[in-house]
């Protein structure tokens, strides 16, 4: 594609994307030619966020599998006015009608020091270090576009990683001195499990993902801040919800978080 084709399908992706979001209108075909390859998916994704003119409270890390391009996952910006503490009475969390939403048991980690906006290559160790703060958690994924999961990753990047909201659950205590990998965790939609599972199959595990995103940021010259949460990956899948279902996410037994779904 030219060069000046590539950039309006960039711009008509992330503006159309923007407005149905703002709308809440379901979008029945993906609002332009899907990117290419993964440098045009996070250029549609910067002018959406641009575009959007919204504080950023964290980024989402998700999977890609198999690999593509060398790269084994994928991030997302996420809002602050749709970054809730979950409390002691169930969050509702908006997904889009006719749209795509699920819910996802996370563990989030929050950044207690800036990462080096110069440095591309990160030890598990080093990029543990620069966290101060780590909860369970709910992602939920939506989007106008009820298909963005099915036509590979960049579609997701260009939709701002299909993220629309987070919710925060109860901090993990001594979370340095745990394993977390091994901590089973379990997502329930209206009381039924969608089963078990663990961090120990997510890659190098929520650590990893905040590597991953040190990494990605400084490539692509986007400033990561203290307080800003990351959102580590589905631990046991992800869920495709209805508007009206209660959602609860289950780790290791312990420690519990819950919302509703309603709609935007």
């Amino acid at each position: 594609m030219p060069a000046k084709k590539r950039q309006d399908n960039i711009a008509r992706v992330a503006t159309e994307f923007v407005s149905a979001r703002r709308s809440a209108s379901a979008l029945v075909d993906y609002p332009g030619t899907m990117p290419a390859a993964l440098a045009e998916a996070y250029a549609m994704q910067d002018a959406a966020i641009a575009l959007a003119d919204r504080v950023i409270a964290g980024w989402k890390v998700g999977r890609i599998n198999p690999p593509l391009e060398g790269a084994d996952r994928l991030a997302g910006p996420i809002f602050a006015d749709q970054t809730f503490d979950a409390g002691e009475t169930p969050r509702a969390m908006t997904v889009y009608a006719g749209g795509f939403a699920a819910a996802e048991a996370e563990f989030l980690l929050r950044i207690g020091a800036a990462p080096d906006p110069a440095k591309t290559h990160y030890t598990l160790a080093e990029a543990t270090a620069l966290i101060d703060r780590v909860c369970v958690g709910i992602e939920i994924a939506s989007s106008p576009f009820g298909g963005i999961n099915d036509h590979g990753p960049g579609v997701t990047i260009s939709d701002f990683g299909n993220n629309n909201g987070l919710v925060i659950g109860p901090d993990i205590a001594d979370w340095r001195d745990l394993d977390l990998n091994q901590w089973p965790v379990e997502l329930t939609i209206d009381g039924a499990s969608t089963g078990i599972a663990t961090a120990a199959t997510m890659l190098d595990g929520p650590f990893g993902a905040a590597r991953f995103l040190f990494e990605l940021m400084a490539q692509r010259g986007i400033a990561l801040t203290p307080g800003q949460w990351i959102s580590t990956g589905a631990v046991s899948g992800v869920h495709q919800v209805e508007i009206g279902a209660q959602i609860a996410a289950i780790f290791d037994d312990r420690l519990m978080v819950a919302c509703s779904i309603a709609a935007q």
